[in-house]
């Protein structure tokens, strides 16, 4: 089963009054039924196939920072995958290792205080790293971003947001102020329509957060990180994506979790011919640092296949 567009199409009948017979026909739920019938043929939506920039797009700018958003806008990315940790004086900030020594200048700046763990740091100490240099010299002085800032400048591309939970075990409690960080900005709460992307989903290697976080933020979709075994899918009802690594799953895998229920997202998958394979497994998308290479291989992929049909809404006319 490939979840790649428009599959079947669910019929509706709606009534107008008799006085409205001329005008367009609405799907209002409080429209008073009289004698004029209208057949409504509407498509029945299936999320687009989605390439999520990992860590940004992080082939092409420093990981996890603003320069990687942006660079997943420019490279055509819907979706950017980013990691939250917590700082010394719990803030969210963006980071995916626990410490900060390879993708910043920290031992330069702090030497002697190793093992540069993130939550050894306060935010303005972090403030001072240069996250840039490491990946080329064209991003010095590329800052590390709070969640909050990532969250300004994904909106201000229009992007969605798959965020990794990092290591919570490490920060207790981090799931309820990222909740608090959502709640604030309730904008990330509303959800697109079936047939995009979804707007914000919550994932995390550890099941046992993401579920607390799902308590928390029972309107956000959440998603397991790894390979859920398959005598365990029931445990896991509240989730609504499994996203293992994509060298765990078979085609037989995938079909169990859409029979059960549940999509899936593999990571990361950075090589066209693999990402050929998993959507042919019949994946939901992928994770990659090279969205632009997944955007080509999920069109190269749907082509014409169940291309979208339009509504098809006859002329209203005076029918018995």
């Amino acid at each position: 089963m490939h979840r790649i567009g428009i599959v079947g199409a669910v019929s509706f009948i709606v009534v107008t009054s008799a006085s409205s017979a001329l005008a367009a026909p609405t799907l209002h739920p409080q429209t008073i039924a009289a004698s004029t019938r209208v057949a409504v043929e509407h498509p029945n939506p299936v999320r687009p196939l989605d390439a999520i920039a990992h860590r940004g797009a992080s082939a092409y700018a420093p990981e996890n920072t603003l320069a990687a958003i942006d660079e997943s806008a420019a490279r055509g990315a819907e979706t950017v995958e980013i990691d939250v940790q917590l700082t010394a004086d719990d803030e969210l900030v963006i980071m995916h290792d626990t410490t900060l020594a390879r993708t910043t200048d920290v031992e330069e700046r702090f030497p002697g205080r190793a093992p540069y763990d993130v939550a050894d740091f306060t935010m303005d100490e972090i403030r001072e790293l240069d996250a840039g240099s490491w990946f080329d010299a064209s991003f010095e002085g590329e800052p590390v971003p709070t969640l909050g800032e990532a969250l300004d400048r994904l909106e201000e591309h229009d992007l969605n947001l798959l965020l990794e939970l990092k290591e919570p075990a490490l920060y207790p409690g981090m799931e309820e102020l990222v909740a608090d960080e959502f709640t604030d900005r309730r904008q990330w709460l509303r959800h697109n329509p079936p047939w995009q992307p979804r707007h914000l989903v919550v994932q995390s290697f550890d099941w046992r957060v993401t579920e607390r976080s799902k308590e928390l933020m029972p309107s956000v979709p959440h998603a397991l990180l790894g390979r859920v075994p398959e005598d365990r899918l029931d445990e896991f009802g509240w989730a609504h994506l499994i996203n293992p690594n994509h060298n765990s799953i078979d085609a037989d895998y995938v079909d169990l979790l859409h029979d059960s229920g549940f999509e899936i997202m593999p990571y990361t998958i950075n090589d066209r011919a693999r990402m050929d394979a998993v959507l042919e497994m019949g994946v939901d998308g992928f994770i990659t640092n090279t969205p632009d290479v997944g955007r080509e291989a999920i069109d190269d992929f749907s082509g014409d296949r169940n291309p979208r049909a339009p509504i098809v809404v006859p002329p209203a006319g005076p029918f018995a």
